[in-house]
């Protein structure tokens, strides 16, 4: 029992305060994510941020609500080819589709 307490004094617990406040850049960034959708922006630039805040919005997910802010090997490890995957996934099918679309437009 005494090896588990002391495995456990090296993680903090998040506070509900920290939580709520994650929860609510993760709602901000929400709603920037909403409101680009409305503007008339080239492909390329929306597609760009758009992927850029979700990179965003999936780090603080799992550093705060998965609990990976100490893991600080394990969030490079998901992160890195989570990223590598997203912008795979952006240059193979979303920005063809999005050129597919913008010549239907003319």
């Amino acid at each position: 029992m005494a090896a588990h307490d002391t495995a456990m004094e090296g993680h903090d617990v998040g506070t509900t305060k920290l939580f709520v406040s994650v929860w609510v850049w993760l709602l901000v960034l929400t709603a920037i994510e909403v409101f680009l959708a409305y503007l008339r922006l080239h492909p390329y630039l929306m597609l760009t941020i758009l992927v850029g805040l979700s990179l965003i919005k999936s780090a603080l997910i799992m550093s705060y609500f998965m609990h990976l802010r100490f893991e600080r090997l394990g969030l490079f490890l998901i992160l890195v080819p989570a990223m590598v995957f997203c912008i795979c996934m952006m240059l193979i099918m979303f920005f063809p589709d999005s050129l597919r679309m913008m010549e239907m437009r003319r």
